[in-house]
């Protein structure tokens, strides 16, 4: 696939600061595709359209775009009063095309088109309020901690922002309603153990500065950024997958970034063994409520 051709202004540029442009984006993708495709493949997406990078705004759009190719693979999912065609991911063809609309980041569903409604995942989203990924580095070292005790085998990543995603791989046996209330109730105790420093408030004044435990990625049709996503923030980074020994407050997530993410790739996998990972939360949920 010959992917500067599918690019259409393919010297855009995105990032002005950098002079990353918009072919420098797709050509990113058609590299860490290998890596991606695992996590994307068969996935619910959700759109953020960037089509002026760091120049412009962003909007979000669901249902599947005109400028799509022929063929693109879809899922029609009903939400209450409305049906919307969501884009399926797993070809880079599909992937190029997002980057040609202006799509920066990949943002994924925690099921699959094949079973919308069971997650094979679970995700804890940690956002520090006082903007530092120190912060975010030591609440998830927290969480894991209490993973730990519950048995869970976890995998975190820089969320490519200031902050952390942990990731729990899970079978397919639990429903959305019954993962978003085991993922809401760790945080909730954890924020109840740790009130100085973590919070459950959704509410961004009422944090105070404190870390932010949001569980709500993990409800139905709610999305998380994917492993190796481009993110639109200064210097290009993308969200790195990470082995919990680099997971320390002196870790600096723009150093995974745009300008020196082959060397990246060139190293070990620290979630090759993700999907074969994949646990049952029925302990789990039954343990949580003595912690």
């Amino acid at each position: 696939m010959n992917i500067d051709k599918l690019i259409t202004h393919p010297d855009k540029v995105f990032w002005p600061d950098e002079g990353y442009t918009k072919l420098d984006i797709a050509r990113f993708y058609a590299k860490v595709f290998p890596r991606l495709k695992p996590y994307s493949n068969d996935r619910l997406l959700a759109m953020e359209r960037c089509p002026d990078g760091m120049r412009g705004g962003c909007f979000y759009q669901k249902e599947k775009p005109k400028g799509m190719p022929a063929g693109t693979p879809t899922k029609a999912i009903r939400h209450q009063n409305r049906t919307v065609n969501y884009v399926v991911g797993g070809s880079l063809e599909t992937q190029i095309a997002l980057v040609n609309l202006g799509c920066i980041p990949v943002h994924m569903w925690a099921s699959r088109a094949s079973h919308p409604h069971q997650p094979d995942w679970v995700v804890f989203d940690i956002d520090p309020g006082s903007g530092e990924f120190a912060d975010a580095a030591r609440a998830g070292l927290i969480v894991k901690r209490t993973l730990d005790e519950l048995d869970l085998v976890s995998f975190p990543k820089t969320s490519g922002s200031r902050g952390l995603h942990i990731f729990i791989p899970i079978r397919l046996d639990l429903d959305y309603d019954q993962v978003l209330p085991f993922a809401k109730d760790i945080c909730e105790r954890l924020a109840a153990a740790h009130p100085k420093e973590l919070t459950v408030e959704q509410r961004i004044e009422a944090r105070n500065g404190r870390v932010y435990l949001d569980a709500y990625r993990n409800g139905f049709g709610a999305t998380v950024v994917a492993p190796y996503s481009i993110r639109r923030r200064e210097k290009a980074p993308f969200s790195m997958p990470l082995p919990w020994s680099q997971v320390t407050p002196s870790l600096v997530p723009s150093d995974f970034n745009l300008s020196n993410y082959e060397k990246w790739l060139s190293a070990a996998d620290p979630w090759e063994d993700f999907f074969e990972s994949r646990q049952s939360l029925h302990d789990a949920m039954r343990a949580v409520t003595q912690l």
